[in-house]
């Protein structure tokens, strides 16, 4: 079979062979779509789209929570030979208004709970046309209305055939840690290296199930999902509201599963807790020792050393009597291969989840990169380390450290900008990534931080920040988000919020009244528990790295608002600004 040189070929190829197959559904059963379904929708859709005058070469935006309209949306625009983007759902109107600007799109395509921001974002913009995809709403056109118009010339095989390799695929704008997010161009040749990298690894296809619950803005959900969809055929559950996830994934129970750092912290917490209500002491007993043992089992792979026999022997007890269990109860004891991804993940944390049985493997990657660029593999998971390159991309160390990547995977470019593309890729094609990194003999990688933020004390001496708040996520069940802050300064303090959910079941064990992180902050018994955290996350940190202080803020920081982006990436000046006083507070 022909290899696909663009997506609408990989889509058409793999609805053709599996056209009864279920291609997505919504994880409530509000809609489900076979791969026949799926293509007569699209092909609907772009019809309908061109009588709203979108042509090739145009924009449109996309801003939908994880849904099944998304997809047919998103590969109908593909196929016109327009490219489709993605808002964050988090937005403001005037963030929502800037990536228009950067984009130039004259349609939108929403749902009703966003409409109120599309609306204050378009006014004085090139939108010509709101499509609600749940309702007709004055003022805007519902997708069966746009179905209905469909614009006679419109020839749909001839348009998806007339797409190339490097036309422009996606525009991901990335999440703003450091000024105004920027417009990354991917093309169809970018994200199919990348599919055919990771699939190595993968080996999926439509006998796999994945739920799709992170941000389709982020490329991360892209590839997992819609892309991988297409390429491979792998089914895409959606799930709507991130909350329902706890409860999604024992009903679909994935094949391939994907998570930021913070999905398995609150899987570890969550688990934690549910072994500390458990009344009988025995059954508590049996399950911290087979969590011990495959934990044992973990790390000994992971350093390249042999298990005994005799600990294979208890590692298989501990699999049929506690940890196939613990996964079947969470709902990942089909899941294959599971990723890690965004930022770094604690190694306490990662050899816990490996020591149940969850196959997950720590990955690195940028929307520059078209998401994974290197990837520990299922079964030589090196601990600490993000893996060693996908197949066909080329890594280097600049003299300072910072990580240079080539090859076929590179963007090609920032969207109407190109002195920062100028400034990102060199004259030999090298994409200069801003993390800081080593290589082992092996190709293995380690990611220090950010190549701008790392903390420099007042000594000179360097430090991770990322390193230190993942460590203190790890003992601390109750920490949300945490800002590591020492730059100049004699010792390191920290800024940490509470969890919602942990606070929760925290007050619910207790009896407190309080349930919320602001009411909770000031709460003696919950100000005792976070010190016990960050006191043994010390343990674990060198001495220059220990967290001295710290204050507990009765806030909690939203996703995609002024304090971490919608990736739950700290945004480090704003944060040092908005609380400089209990920042000051903590080194008087």
């Amino acid at each position: 079979m022909t290899e696909p040189s663009t997506l609408c070929e990989a889509f058409q190829a793999t609805a053709a062979r599996y056209g009864d197959r279920v291609a997505i559904r919504a994880s409530d059963g509000s809609l489900s779509l076979t791969w026949r379904e799926y293509g007569e929708r699209v092909r609907t859709l772009a019809a309908g789209l061109a009588g709203l005058g979108v042509r090739a070469g145009d924009t449109v935006a996309l801003m939908l929570a994880n849904r099944p309209e998304f997809h047919v949306c998103d590969t109908a625009v593909l196929h016109m030979g327009a490219t489709p983007f993605s808002v964050y759902n988090t937005l403001a109107p005037q963030q929502i208004a800037y990536l228009f600007a950067n984009a130039g799109n004259r349609v939108v395509i929403c749902e009703r709970q966003f409409l109120d921001r599309v609306r204050a974002a378009v006014a004085g913009s090139t939108v010509e046309h709101i499509v609600c995809v749940d309702a007709g709403e004055p003022g805007t056109l519902a997708l069966e209305e746009v179905t209905a118009r469909p614009d006679p010339a419109f020839d749909f095989d001839a348009s998806w055939r007339a797409i190339r390799s490097q036309d422009v695929l996606t525009i991901i704008y990335t999440s703003g840690t450091t000024g105004p997010p920027k417009g990354v161009e991917l093309t169809h040749a970018n994200m199919l290296a990348e599919l055919r990298a990771t699939d190595a690894v993968t080996a999926a296809g439509p006998q796999d199930t994945v739920v799709s619950y992170l941000p389709d803005a982020h490329i991360a959900n892209r590839w997992g999902s819609h892309y991988a969809n297409m390429f491979t055929g792998v089914q895409v559950v959606t799930v709507a509201d991130l909350r329902s996830l706890v409860t999604v994934l024992p009903q679909v129970r994935p094949t391939l599963f994907g998570g930021v750092p913070q999905v398995w912290y609150k899987l570890k917490a969550g688990l934690d807790a549910a072994l500390a209500a458990e009344p009988s002491i025995a059954k508590r007993k049996l399950a911290a020792w087979a969590i011990g043992v495959g934990s044992e089992v973990v790390r000994r792979r992971s350093d390249g050393r042999a298990v005994p026999i005799g600990m294979r022997v208890r590692h298989r007890v501990a699999e049929r009597l506690v940890l196939s269990r613990i996964r079947a109860r969470i709902g990942l004891d089909r899941v294959r291969v599971a990723v890690s991804g965004a930022s770094a993940i604690a190694p306490d944390v990662l050899v816990f989840v490996l020591g149940i049985g969850i196959p997950c493997c720590e990955l690195w990657g940028m929307s520059e990169l078209t998401c994974t660029a290197t990837l520990n593999r299922p079964d030589a998971v090196r601990i600490g380390t993000v893996g060693p390159p996908v197949p066909g991309l080329e890594l280097s160390l600049a003299d300072d450290g910072e990580l240079l990547a080539r090859g076929p995977l590179v963007m090609k470019g920032y969207r109407n900008d190109p002195q920062r593309t100028a400034e990102a890729i060199d004259a030999d094609g090298w994409l200069h990534t801003g993390d800081i990194a080593t290589m082992d003999a092996d190709g293995y990688v380690t990611i220090v931080d950010r190549k701008k933020e790392l903390i420099i004390n007042a000594a000179g001496k360097n430090m991770s920040p990322a390193n230190i708040e993942g460590t203190v996520k790890a003992a601390c069940p109750l920490a949300g988000s945490i800002a590591a802050i020492g730059n100049d300064r004699p010792y390191v303090v920290a800024l940490i919020t509470l969890d919602p959910d942990a606070c929760a079941a925290f007050a619910a064990a207790r009896g407190l009244g309080a349930s919320s992180p602001a009411e909770l902050a000031a709460e003696p018994v919950v100000q005792q528990a976070v010190d016990a955290g960050v006191r043994a996350a010390n343990e674990k940190l060198s001495r220059v790295e220990q967290i001295k202080r710290f204050t507990i803020l009765p806030a909690t920081w939203e996703p995609g608002g002024e304090e971490v982006t919608p990736t739950m990436k700290l945004r480090r000046k704003p944060i040092a600004a908005k609380y400089a006083r209990e920042i000051e507070a903590l080194y008087a």
